[in-house]
Order: C-alpha cells, then structure tokens, then sequence
C-alpha cells in the first residue's frame, strides 16, 4: 500500500471517529452540536461552516437517518424470526417494532448529522465557502 493511500486511510477514519464523538470532523476540537436536534453554524475551533453553505445540506443526514432506522428494524425482524423459528411471535415484534422505528431515528439523528459532514468531506475537498466568518454570517 502507498503512502499516499495509508494517509487518506488515516484521515478518513480520523474523520468519522471525531464524528461518532459528535465533534467536529476536520478537527475534533469543538463540539458540532447546539442541541439534540440543532447543529452549530459552524466550528468554534476551525471555523468550518457545517453546513458547507449549501441550502438543504443534511438532506443527505436525513436520508442516512431514514436507512440507518431501516437496517435496525430490518436486522431485528430478520434475527427474531431466525432465533423463533418455526412459531416467530407476530404481534410481539409489531408492538416492539412500531416504538423501535419511532426511537431509533430521533436516537439516531444527531450521529446522522456528524456523520454527514464527515462522510462529505471525506469525498468533495474544502472550498473557501466552507470557512465561515462574521460576515458571511446570514
């Protein structure tokens, strides 16, 4: 492996364990989120702007949200009747499930945010807009 590739390596899994941490994946120094459901406008450390200046950026933290939920309840429904089988318990996992796929999005949301800047800085490199000053500030 070339130096070059072992480096993007380390930046990129840099990226994502500052973002499971809910700080700021450029550089992990400051905390991305405002409240549960609110996101900084930008980083207090590096100035980068969350929100990259796009209209309707985490459009995509919500797509990853949406399938992140889909994957729990599908895994689940898919280990119950595997770990029941041949009588798998029908009402138990509708009645367990309907809360599951309520919770597990607003559990979800705020990785799904940090998630989401790291995994586009990961692929669209930083751009003068990304830097926020006061200024700029809408």
């Amino acid at each position: 492996m070339s130096e070059r590739a072992r480096n993007n390596i380390v930046r990129i899994s840099q990226l994502f364990a500052r973002a499971l941490v809910l700080r700021c994946p450029r550089c992990g120094r400051a905390p991305v989120l405002q409240s549960w459901f609110a996101v900084r406008t930008h980083c207090a450390a590096c100035h980068l702007r969350f929100d990259r200046g796009d209209e309707g950026y985490f459009m995509g933290a919500g797509c990853l949200n949406l399938v992140f939920a889909e994957l729990v309840f599908a895994v689940g429904l898919f280990a119950v009747i595997l770990l029941t089988l041949p009588n798998p318990p029908w009402n138990a996992m509708i009645y367990a499930g309907i809360p599951l796929m309520i919770i597990t999005p607003i559990l979800f949301f705020p990785l799904s945010r940090t998630l989401w800047i790291a995994f586009d800085l990961t692929f669209r490199p930083r751009e003068p807009r990304d830097e926020w000053t006061a200024e700029r500030e809408e």
